[in-house]
């Protein structure tokens, strides 16, 4: 029996094929708005490319753990007994952020109301599509598997940082989507990086208190989905959502709870592999 060979720089390998698979699924959403198909078509196209980072890593799977299950892999990433505490810790300090920035937008907004959303129904259609088009499609690849596996090297922190960074990278398509030139889209630019990689530093923290993925679903889901529930200049939102994640990303950096994100990260994979 031919054993496959394992990947050397599998992170690596998965950054690249996730970009690779994401840039046509975005060339064919940008088509499909200006050909005016149906919003529906729209959204179904955008959730799917959301997922290119899941299908990279179903992609490469077999050569980045030999012999191993996919479907045990993701069982897995589910098992740990989630903390209510942590759950409660994460829903509380994104909305207070979330009140915080309504509140800012408010005093200077001029438009009728400062919600995008005007009924129930369609409060419930975002959520559930802002689910599969981020979270759902997003975390396997990105935290299950590529934080984990630099937390084999590095910190979680550094781990953090790399990943916020190229995590930020893949969504460069989508800044030259948002309308802003110039100075403004340099600004853009920056505040979404500064607000990825803090996020992705909070997530880390809690994922490393409570290891199961719900954890940085929750979190990536409650930033997309308060950022877009607010009726506010798109400039002011990014960079109001970034300078309070970095707050909260430093105060973890300071407190350091049960050194989850600059302890020995040997100790720390000792930790997810027990759970």
């Amino acid at each position: 029996m031919i054993r496959e060979k394992k990947l050397k720089k599998p992170v690596a390998s998965f950054i690249v094929l996730t970009n690779i698979i994401f840039l046509p699924l975005f060339c064919l959403i940008g088509a499909i708005s200006m050909l005016g198909f149906p919003k529906w078509i729209f959204d179904v196209m955008l959730c799917l490319s959301a997922w290119s980072s899941t299908f990279a890593f179903a992609l490469l799977f077999k050569k980045i753990y030999p012999g191993q299950s996919i479907m045990q892999f993701v069982k897995d990433k589910f098992n740990s007994k989630l903390k209510f505490s942590v759950i409660l810790t994460v829903v509380m300090i994104q909305a207070l952020i979330f009140l915080i920035i309504l509140f800012l937008v408010s005093k200077n907004s001029e438009a009728d109301s400062i919600f995008t959303i005007s009924s129930s129904w369609m409060l419930i259609y975002f959520f559930f599509k802002n689910l599969l088009a981020g979270p759902l499609g997003e975390e396997l690849g990105w935290r299950g598997f590529a934080q984990i596996e630099l937390q084999k090297r590095h910190t979680p922190l550094m781990a953090s940082i790399i990943i916020g960074f190229w995590w930020g990278m893949w969504h460069l398509p989508i800044w030259f989507t948002s309308g802003l030139v110039g100075l403004d889209l340099i600004k853009y630019i920056l505040f979404f990086m500064i607000a990825l990689i803090s996020i992705k530093i909070v997530m880390t923290a809690f994922y490393n208190l409570n290891p199961n993925l719900i954890i940085p679903i929750i979190i990536h889901q409650l930033f997309n989905f308060f950022i877009g529930l607010i009726n506010g200049n798109l400039l002011d939102l990014i960079m109001y959502n970034a300078i309070f994640y970095f707050v909260v990303a430093v105060l973890f950096i300071i407190i350091n709870p049960k050194n989850v994100l600059y302890g020995d990260k040997r100790l720390m994979i000792v930790g997810f592999l027990s759970n």
